[in-house]
């Protein structure tokens, strides 16, 4: 009876979020899109008057010349610049205030974010902190960047996170290894480009790690209780060129078609959850990385079968239609057969992946910490289609133990 009345508030809640995102205005960056399209928003960037920029990026990446074009192409546009590449996974306060410091102390006028969730989402906050002179605690929550923050330009390398197209960015409190998320309409880029050109080197399992965190947020918005016809339209696409195009680009990486085709996935996946919202996957997983450093694409991808086991009778004839965009139907068969085809297919293609089933990390006196920090993230944020209890979650979460 108590969790009965619970679900009614957590429904109160989610509704009035609703609301909220029909009401409120959703910006999209202005999009460049193709092969050597980073270029063409270098060019843009400069046509805007801006002289001095900082470049936030990880290691990695410098260090293998994704960025050799991207400076070069600045430097012929008249653009000063000055590389910050000190992002890590679930980058932290401490990263953040680095490159605000950066930003600073070169004189910069925007931030050009090169790289997948992490770099982008950094930048995102950076961009913030610029404008906005209050703790990144202060900004954390629902509209609380108060001041439009520097501007901001996203390359992404990878076809997952589309935090080049969300309100949102995540950082991590170093102390207490927490997630801060930040949701504000203010944190969009003014610009974006998908450069398949800069993705054909991913090695395989980045390429399907960040694919299934493509697919996850697509998924999770489609059976979302605050889905509507734009939603669904954007999370459809993004599930048929995910399904299409993700064993092609794992298999051969140099598919410049397929790279372009998830890149375009990725994006519209982002524009139908920044509206219709995440779920258990995103709840659970988030605080698999807080705990123990799980990769975020990794921790979607081993959790989303499951969640979708949980939610499968709640949104029969949501995953049916999935099942059908996927190519799975072949007629006669009823939404729930149809659901669990979708959810087969899932757990088909991360075997095929050699994304496990269970997390080795996973400690069984952790569990009720994590699944009541999960629960409290998707109470608070996600309209899902069915909720879950302490106890039930608890067990939910037992299911990914290593037997």
């Amino acid at each position: 009876m108590l969790f009965s009345l619970q679900v009614k508030g957590y429904r109160g809640v989610m509704n009035a979020l609703k609301v909220a995102a029909k009401v409120l205005p959703m910006p999209k960056p202005t999009l460049f899109s193709g092969p050597g399209s980073s270029l063409e928003l270098c060019e843009a960037i400069a046509q805007m008057g801006t002289q001095n920029i900082l470049i936030v990026t990880d290691e990695v990446l410098h260090k293998l010349g994704i960025l050799d074009n991207i400076k070069k192409s600045l430097e012929e546009n008249g653009i000063n610049f000055v590389v910050y590449d000190g992002i890590l996974p679930d980058p932290t306060y401490d990263q953040v205030e680095t490159g605000l410091a950066m930003y600073k102390e070169n004189g910069c006028e925007a931030i050009l974010a090169v790289g997948g969730g992490s770099p982008i989402d950094a930048a995102k906050v950076i961009a913030a902190r610029v404008t906005n002179n209050r703790p990144i605690k202060k900004l954390s929550g629902f509209f609380k960047v108060w001041k439009a923050p520097a501007p901001f330009f996203a390359i992404p390398t990878t076809a997952g996170t589309g935090s080049e197209v969300t309100i949102a960015a995540v950082v991590s409190d170093p102390v207490t290894h927490q997630k801060t998320p930040l949701m504000d309409p203010k944190l969009v880029p003014m610009m974006a480009s998908l450069d398949a050109s800069l993705m054909t080197g991913l090695p395989p399992h980045v390429t399907s790690a960040t694919g299934m965190d493509a697919l996850t947020h697509a998924v999770e918005a489609y059976i979302s209780m605050n889905a509507s016809p734009d939603t669904d339209s954007y999370a459809v696409a993004a599930t048929r060129l995910i399904m299409q195009n993700l064993e092609k680009v794992v298999e051969k990486g140099d598919d410049i078609e397929g790279r372009q085709n998830m890149a375009l996935a990725s994006y519209y996946a982002g524009l139908a959850f920044t509206k219709a919202s995440l779920g258990y996957v995103h709840a659970i997983s988030h605080n698999f990385g807080a705990k123990y450093g799980t990769p975020h694409g990794l921790g979607n991808a081993i959790v989303l079968p499951y969640v979708l086991d949980y939610s499968k009778e709640a949104a029969a004839d949501r995953l049916a239609k999935l099942a059908e965009v996927s190519g799975l139907a072949v007629g006669g068969e009823t939404n729930l057969e149809l659901a669990q085809k979708f959810i087969d297919r899932i757990r088909e293609m991360n075997s095929k992946f050699g994304i496990p089933g269970h997390l080795e990390a996973l400690k069984k006196e952790d569990i009720p910490a994590i699944a009541k920090l999960a629960l409290k993230e998707a109470h608070l944020n996600y309209p899902v289609p069915r909720y879950m209890d302490q106890p039930t979650c608890e067990q939910f979460i037992s299911q990914m133990l290593v037997a």
